[in-house]
């Protein structure tokens, strides 16, 4: 007899965790949503952005720079191979 009074006792217990377990959940996902509705949402697309055309100059310039940074390159290379010989 103590032992069903003790696994009803267990019974009881587990249902009542799980009761407040669920409800709990349920209460704080409402929070939750409660929340999400004050704040205000971000725009969902980003403001186009202006687009500004290249200036020529500017462009120039790069290459020159693209161009002497890969003679070095190659320089260096050239000279590397030189020494292992």
């Amino acid at each position: 007899m103590e032992i069903l009074i003790e696994v009803l006792k267990w019974v009881g217990i587990v249902l009542t965790v799980g009761f407040i377990g669920y409800f709990g959940r349920y209460l704080a996902m409402l929070i939750i949503e409660r929340m999400r509705k004050k704040e205000p949402q971000p725009p969902l697309t980003p403001p186009a952005a202006q687009e500004i055309p290249p200036n020529p100059e500017i462009q120039l310039e790069e290459s020159r720079l693209k161009l002497d940074k890969k003679r070095a390159k190659t320089e260096a290379k050239r000279l590397k191979k030189a020494q292992n010989r």
